[in-house]
């Protein structure tokens, strides 16, 4: 669509959980965070404003159900919302759970310790927390 290739990088740290209207939403494969990441579909983006005015508005739209769903399914402390780009050129927006107590609470999670995969049932049952909770 459009010339949208997916960035190595994002395609071998997390994996895709469904495709909204604009973005293909991925969960981050680090389980020490609830850690989903938007990326619009969209080739040779790097900045939101890029997108077209109605993209902007979609991925906006799409943010707040991805933050609103990860709230109600994981009651975190706060939801931090961030379209970095520094590393990963490509354009996509984290959307992560965080919780007083966690790994580096209250710092960042970039660059802290190792990644620690999901065990296969606990991926799965989360992906289907979310899957639901985006549908109702």
């Amino acid at each position: 669509m459009n010339g949208f290739v997916l960035d190595p990088r994002l395609e071998n740290d997390s994996i895709s959980i469904m495709v909204t209207g604009l973005c293909d939403l991925r969960l981050s494969k680090d389980a020490r965070w609830p850690w989903l990441i938007l990326v619009p579909r969209r080739g040779d983006i790097t900045e939101i404003f890029e997108l077209t005015p109605l993209d902007q508005v979609l991925l906006a739209f799409e943010t707040e159900l991805v933050a609103k769903a990860l709230k109600k399914i994981t009651g975190a402390t706060k939801i931090n919302v961030g379209a970095l780009g520094n590393i990963v050129r490509q354009l996509h927006v984290h959307v992560i759970a965080r919780f007083e107590g966690d790994a580096n609470w209250p710092g960042p999670v970039w660059g802290f310790g190792r990644a620690e995969p999901y065990e296969d049932g606990k991926r799965d049952e989360f992906t289907a927390k979310l899957r639901e909770a985006l549908s109702s």
